[in-house]
């Protein structure tokens, strides 16, 4: 008799030693499928603390990049990701090499300003091949070439519409000062400085720019227009070049493709006495980008106005961007901090800069 009752005592011990391993199987089992949830709602990627995003800008002594890059410094150290941002120093051979150091030395996503847009198809290709999230900002890659990969992203502005708004200020300032017209023939007698050739938005902001004078009632007459690269002091050596060919006195408007080559021009126009205190001698100039040297320009008068190009939003999309899809995160609308337009792009739009608004974008 004792001894099937310490058979049944020994059976009912075992069973509750092996509910207690089942428990704590079950334990281990509820953990393990707390850090399976937890790492399927991050996305299964990468921890935050432990994201390293590789950055090429296509050159540092762009006032607008440097504008970008600053604000994505701010928003990694916000976001708590490492940022690696290198010089790119306008050679696309350069930057292919660091992309290639990037890789090699194991970051967990790219982020990349172009120095040609056209090379964007050969840089995606390294990231696809390491399957790498890749973030094109600034300098939009071929429509082909962004859908060829479920893990590239462009962040950017859409530079028609900066055309438009720039052109639309030289249209409102002209309908305010007759004088503006200066032979009175009703046409808009305009110099234009561009960005380097073939790029998308020298190309676009130049087009555009002109279609708003003619779409503001006014018919625009070229009397010259040529490359400055994006550059302030090559932009003041070509305007000395139009003034010196075309007459400053037949000059009635200057559109350029960015507010460095805007500063370049009123460098050459002051050199000449006008965009100074003499109010008779003034000619309208306008820019895109709204740098914080544009603004004093504009303060001081020197400056009709410019366009927005939002460096803080656009560095803040491309981190967020970057951070999330290295973490394996979805890109939607509260990944990114930013509508999402087809899966792939992050539109920033434009805002006309004007006398009557400028101090609002002063910092």
């Amino acid at each position: 008799m004792k001894k099937a009752v310490a058979l049944v005592l020994a059976t009912l011990m075992a069973g509750s030693v092996l509910a207690g391993c089942g428990s704590g199987g079950g334990a281990g089992s509820s953990a393990a499928g707390g850090q399976a949830a937890s790492s399927e709602a991050s996305g299964g990627g990468t921890p935050a603390s432990d994201v390293n995003i590789g950055v090429c800008i296509y050159k540092f002594d762009d006032t607008f990049m440097t504008g970008v890059r600053n604000n994505m410094t701010a928003q990694a150290k916000k976001a708590g990701v490492t940022l690696s941002i290198v010089d790119s120093q306008n050679k696309q051979a350069t930057q292919n090499e660091q992309v290639d150091t990037f890789i090699t030395k194991g970051v967990s996503a790219l982020a990349v300003n172009p120095v040609d847009r056209t090379a964007a198809e050969s840089i995606l290709k390294k990231a696809q091949d390491k399957n790498l999230p890749i973030v094109f900002l600034n300098r939009e890659p071929e429509k082909e070439v962004m859908q060829s990969y479920d893990k590239v992203w462009y962040v950017g502005a859409k530079a028609e519409e900066s055309g438009t708004l720039s052109g639309e200020l030289i249209v409102d300032y002209f309908k305010a000062h007759k004088e503006a017209d200066k032979n009175g023939d009703g046409k808009i007698q305009y110099v234009m400085l561009q960005g380097e050739p073939g790029h998308q938005d020298a190309t676009l902001r130049t087009k555009y720019s002109v279609d708003a004078l003619k779409a503001g009632g006014f018919e625009p007459v070229k009397l010259a227009a040529d490359t400055a690269y994006w550059d302030k002091a090559k932009a003041t050596d070509l305007m000395n070049t139009f003034i010196t060919s075309q007459g400053i006195d037949k000059i009635e408007a200057v559109l350029a493709n960015n507010d460095d080559m805007a500063l370049g021009a009123i460098e050459a126009l002051k050199a000449h006495g006008y965009n100074k205190s003499d109010k008779t001698k003034y000619i309208p100039v306008v820019g895109v980008d709204a740098t914080a040297p544009a603004l004093e320009a504009m303060k001081e008068g020197a400056m009709l106005g410019t366009v927005l190009n939002d460096a803080e939003n656009q560095g803040k999309a491309t981190v967020n961007i970057a951070a999330a899809a290295a973490e394996g995160k979805k890109i939607t609308k509260e990944t990114a901090g930013y509508d999402v337009t087809d899966g792939k792009y992050v539109w920033i739009p434009y805002k006309k800069v004007t006398q009557d608004n400028y101090k609002d974008f002063m910092k």
